[in-house]
């Protein structure tokens, strides 16, 4: 599965392990969601910290396929918190 397969109300686990509902039917790099962390609170989240949808019916758990594209962002978001390019 595909980050661009999730809708509008999918539960979701993040790379941190805190759980998000998904906000929007969008595609791409960014999906809005409500994160259920420290806070709740609801913003954009890379589609790279999506790790698995855990609401589809008749499937434990489904884990997402990140892109080519999704791959390249994280590594240049994790260079960027680190200090380097």
């Amino acid at each position: 599965m595909f980050t661009n397969q999730l809708k509008k109300g999918d539960e979701v686990v993040l790379r941190n392990g805190w759980k998000a509902r998904i906000e929007d039917n969008k595609k791409g790099d960014t999906r809005l969601c409500t994160v259920y962390g420290f806070e709740t609170e609801m913003g954009s989240v890379y589609s790279h910290d999506i790790m698995c949808a855990t609401n589809i019916p008749l499937l434990p758990v489904q884990y997402i396929t990140h892109t080519e594209k999704q791959k390249a962002l994280k590594v240049w978001s994790d260079n960027l918190a680190q200090g380097g390019w």
